[in-house]
């Protein structure tokens, strides 16, 4: 009897300590505390300056990785083009030249290194420059289209002097969405993309009327105004303060351009470099006002990222909003 007793005792005593003994995987020293601590105060951060600051540039791509092609429409993700409100730009409205102009791509696989837009005859092509091998040719038209139309269809590519490829492509209008499909090199497969040639990062001197309205053609009088300003352009994170401050002197006009972050040191207008005030968290800096109701191009350089970045934007100032 005494036997039976011991052992019940012993089974009772090793349940109690199997219930109040953590097992090796949930216990967590002082040290792994205070590391998981730390981590997840870096992640805070890294979380706050990634809202703050405008979302880094993808590193050009080099030679097409062995994934790219087959995972494309999965992971690639699709980016917006153009602008709202666009209004397709022809060649009639522009003077005969070549020209440097900024392209919107919807695939952030499809890196356009630079484009030259070339308008004679009362048509344009375009210059489309690729960094990498990636891709054999190009199709103007949709992802199907080129499907039925097959691999041997489409535009070839041309070297640069930088060993860059150059693919030359016929343009119906800026600012309009353009189908184009690009054939893999690696796969031999199309993949659609939307592009849209932006009219707004030409210079003022490629249209054949001005594009805008001005401070002579509103009759504004020397003195200072609000304007409505909105921006446009970058990952869309960041922002200036509207209306902002408008002034008239002498024929021209200025605007303070205040930002939602004091991490730009310098904007670009007109290739003229402009640095800010910092004041209470924002980037305030004083600029020329080219014209109104539309996009006029600019660039802004943060620090909010690893190194200096110049981003481009657009600014649009509404003249129905002006109030003195």
């Amino acid at each position: 009897m005494k036997t039976r007793i011991t052992v019940i005792s012993l089974i009772a005593a090793l349940m109690l300590s199997s219930c109040g003994t953590a097992s090796p995987e949930s216990v967590t020293s002082p040290a792994e505390s205070a590391t998981e601590a730390a981590a997840e105060e870096v992640t805070e951060e890294a979380a706050a300056e990634e809202a703050e600051a405008p979302t880094e540039e993808p590193a050009e791509e080099t030679e097409a990785p062995a994934t790219e092609p087959a995972a494309e429409h999965e992971t690639a993700p699709q980016n917006e083009v153009g602008y709202e409100g666009m209004e397709a730009v022809y060649a009639d409205a522009l003077k005969e030249g070549d020209y440097h102009i900024d392209v919107d791509s919807s695939s952030s696989m499809f890196k356009i290194a630079d484009c030259i837009l070339h308008v004679a005859d009362g048509s344009m092509t375009a210059d489309i420059i690729i960094a990498s091998k990636s891709y054999d040719k190009l199709f103007m038209g949709s992802e199907d289209e080129a499907n039925k139309a097959g691999t041997g269809s489409g535009i070839g590519y041309t070297e640069n002097e930088d060993g860059q490829s150059v693919f030359t492509v016929p343009i119906e209008a800026l600012d309009m969405e353009t189908e184009c499909a690009a054939l893999s090199a690696k796969k031999q497969e199309w993949y659609g993309r939307k592009l849209v040639f932006r009219a707004d990062s030409l210079p003022d001197t490629a249209f054949n009327e001005t594009r805008y309205t001005t401070v002579e053609s509103l009759d504004l009088a020397d003195g200072v105004y609000t304007v409505d300003v909105k921006l446009d352009g970058g990952s869309g994170r960041a922002s200036v303060e509207s209306p902002a401050v408008l002034t008239v002197r002498d024929g021209k006009s200025t605007a303070k351009i205040v930002w939602s972050s004091d991490k730009y040191d310098k904007m670009v207008v007109d290739d003229l470099e402009y640095t800010p005030e910092i004041s209470d968290g924002h980037s305030i800096f004083e600029i020329p006002v080219t014209g109104f109701d539309y996009r006029m191009p600019v660039q802004a350089e943060t620090t909010a990222m690893s190194e200096p970045h110049m981003i481009d934007y657009t600014l649009y100032f509404d003249s129905a909003t002006i109030k003195s």
